[in-house]
């Protein structure tokens, strides 16, 4: 059973996987920096200086209370729904998606280009070398 493991753990798809695994992880952390630093200002200084981050409903809050930021509501132990937090995740699972797409893309791309490329023609054997040269030393003795 251990050997089996082994064979399958070493096999090369499942490194490829673990491979594919990390880079996307570390791909991952990259979308998010570049959604939660870089775009979401942006779109927020466009949309009249909203934070996305900090966009929340508090559910069933205590009377008369309001809270500024969703650290000062689960601060205080009231729930809420993080609907900016939402809108964040929806932009980089988009921008995922859309590097994705252009990775499959690119590869089809590949693909097809291989699979246009004609063969080139298999070199003459031995033997038609041989007749050939034999041709050449016929023509030139005349």
């Amino acid at each position: 059973m251990l050997k089996e493991f082994r064979d399958f753990a070493l096999r090369g798809n499942v490194i490829d996987l673990a491979v594919g695994v990390i880079i996307g992880a570390a791909f991952g952390a990259i979308v998010s920096s570049l959604v939660d630093d870089v775009f979401m200002p942006i779109i927020g200084l466009i949309l009249a200086g909203i934070d996305f981050s900090n966009l929340f409903v508090p559910l069933f809050p205590p009377e008369g209370a309001t809270f500024l930021t969703i650290k000062a509501a689960k601060e205080a132990g009231v729930a809420t729904l993080n609907y900016g937090l939402f809108i964040n995740a929806m932009v980089k699972f988009t921008i995922v998606a859309f590097v994705l797409f252009l990775v499959v893309k690119g590869m089809n791309t590949l693909k097809r280009k291989e699979a246009a490329a004609p063969a080139a023609p298999p070199a003459p054997s031995a033997e038609e070398k041989l007749l050939g040269e034999i041709r050449d030393l016929l023509k030139a003795r005349g």
